[in-house]
Parts: structure tokens; sequence; C-alpha cells
């Protein structure tokens, strides 16, 4: 009897439990909770502890050096009166709506590429996730402000053709997309997933499609993103609330100030300044809630939207 069969067999069993069924039970239940202790205790001290603290100092003057006061909603109510901020949201949705749809974008383009079966597959697929890993590093965010520095590299390769590039980090009008750029150059972990996606359709579709002529560019509209859109909602939805908590490329990049201009001053790196530079840690704990509040409303976005365009092949 298999331990399926077994257990329906159990299942279906009626009659009082005995003592010693019911002293099992207890023993395994007991066993349960042991493995479970140390993620409880995780938990609660590492995670829905200082959430709740951070709720109430949201409502409190809190400087790390005396008592919180309580103040009521005035965090919340000087958010609005604060143009720093305002500026904050204003590069950081031009991050999220930028960066986002361009690493999505080449993220698939090269999966379909990897996907039509090249040679030395796992090597290519190996070298273009490593990005992902090494993207939001402090080394590589260095790197990159070497890279784009005034006589960094792309500067001398521009000089070989004559063209004297600007200073990419240090002007105010391109510091931001020198992020984007660092952030779609990290593509690697959604082109594995698409990937995975693209495994998955099955090829009768094409097959089909072929017989009755349809192009390559039809078969990719008609067939390849239809299947895909549960793929490209899954993504959207982790690359969308990861880029709003993106900090390290623009501390690095900036040298932790948000230059030049507030350029790329995120919000995570006002927060950062307001809560351990200015210790001014109950106005903070209002902003990460409020950042909160924002991923929460793009992700319901998301997901009512969802049903518009998301195709699940049942």
């Amino acid at each position: 009897m298999s331990a399926i069969s077994e257990l329906s067999s159990m299942s279906r069993r009626k009659g009082p439990v005995s003592q010693e069924e019911k002293r099992a039970s207890r023993r395994d239940n007991k066993a349960a909770y042991i493995f479970l202790l140390p993620w409880l205790v995780g938990l609660v001290v590492i995670t829905v502890g200082p959430m709740l603290m951070s709720l109430y100092l949201a409502f409190t003057d809190y400087n790390l050096l005396q008592p919180p006061e309580w103040t009521g909603l005035d965090n919340f109510t000087r958010m609005l009166g604060d143009a720093r901020l305002h500026n904050s949201l204003r590069v950081t949705f031009t991050y999220v709506l930028v960066g986002v749809p361009l690493q999505l974008a080449v993220a698939l383009l090269i999966a379909l590429v990897l996907d039509k079966g090249l040679r030395g597959l796992p090597f290519y697929r190996s070298v273009f996730y490593l990005p992902s890993l090494l993207g939001g590093s402090v080394a590589v965010a260095i790197l990159w402000k070497q890279i784009f520095g005034t006589t960094g590299l792309v500067n001398q390769v521009l000089a070989m053709f004559g063209i004297a590039g600007p200073g990419w980090i240090s002007d105010p009008s391109t510091s931001l997309g020198s992020i984007i750029l660092l952030h779609v150059w990290t593509f690697g972990s959604p082109m594995i997933i698409f990937l995975a996606g693209l495994r998955q359709i099955p090829n009768m579709y094409y097959e089909a499609a072929e017989v009755d002529g349809a192009t390559t560019l039809q078969k990719f509209w008609r067939i390849t993103l239809p299947m895909l859109s549960p793929i490209i909602f899954f993504n959207l939805v982790l690359q969308i609330i990861g880029s709003f908590q993106s900090f390290t490329q623009a501390f690095i990049v900036s040298g932790g100030n948000g230059g030049p201009s507030d350029s790329t001053m995120f919000f995570t790196l006002y927060l950062y300044q307001k809560g351990f530079g200015q210790f001014d840690m109950g106005y903070a704990s209002a902003m990460a809630w409020f950042l909160l509040l924002i991923i929460g409303a793009f992700t319901a976005v998301n997901f009512i939207a969802s049903k518009y365009w998301v195709f699940y092949d049942d």
C-alpha cells in the first residue's frame, strides 16, 4: 500500500482516537513547534518587532539621544512641504518607470536569443546572469562610477571617435541615466526566469502557426507574449518592488549626497540621510511607512490590471 493510500485510509477511519494516537499527535506537534521556533523568533525579533517600533516612531519626534516625544501626524503633514522629499519621489519614480521596462525588455530579448539553442548555452547563461549577482554590490557601483567618470572608459572610447563625452556622473542631466543604465545591466535574474518560461511554451503552437503561414513577428505577438504573460507579470512585480528600494548604487555613485543637484537623490537615500545623517528618526520612520504604502499601491494596481493582459493556459 502506498503512503497516499495509507493516509487516505487513515482519514476515512472512524471511531474514537486512542490515547496512544493522541500522545503520538502531541509529540509530532511538539517537534514541529521546536523546528519552527528559530523562524518564529527571527520573525518577531528581526521583522515584526522593528516594524511595530518604526510605526510608533513615525508618530513621534525622536533623535536617538532623547526619549521619543509623541507628535501625532506632524511627520506625515511635514512631508507635504518637504521639497527635497518631492524631488526624491520624482527621481525614484523616473528610475522605476524607465528602468524597469527597459530592463525587462533587454532580459526578454536576451532570453529569446538564448532560447534558440546556442552552442555553449550554460556559459552564456552564466555570463549574462553574473551582473545580477554583482549589480547591487558596492564594488560594482564604484566600478560604474569610474567607468562613467570624466576620464573614465566611456569617454576614452568616445574620444577615439573625436567625441568629447560629458561628465556622466557629475552632470545632473546624465547622472540619473547612468544609474538607470546600471540597473538595466543587471538583467540576468529576470532573463533566467524568462528563459525558463520560454521552455514551457508547447512547440505545437508554433508548428500550427507555421502551417497557417504566420511570420516570426506574428508568432511572437500571438503566441510567445500571451503564453509568457504570467512570467512577465511576475518579473514586473518583483522588479518594481526591488527598484523602489534601490539604495547602494545611488549612495556610491553620488558619494552619499544624492548629487549633483539632488539629481540622484533616491527616496531611500533621502530616508537614510534623515534617519542616520540628521538623527531625525521619527521623520525617517514616517518616510519608511510612506514608501511601504507606495509599493503596496503599485503592487495592488499591477494585480488589478493583470486580469486584462495576463493569460493563464489552464
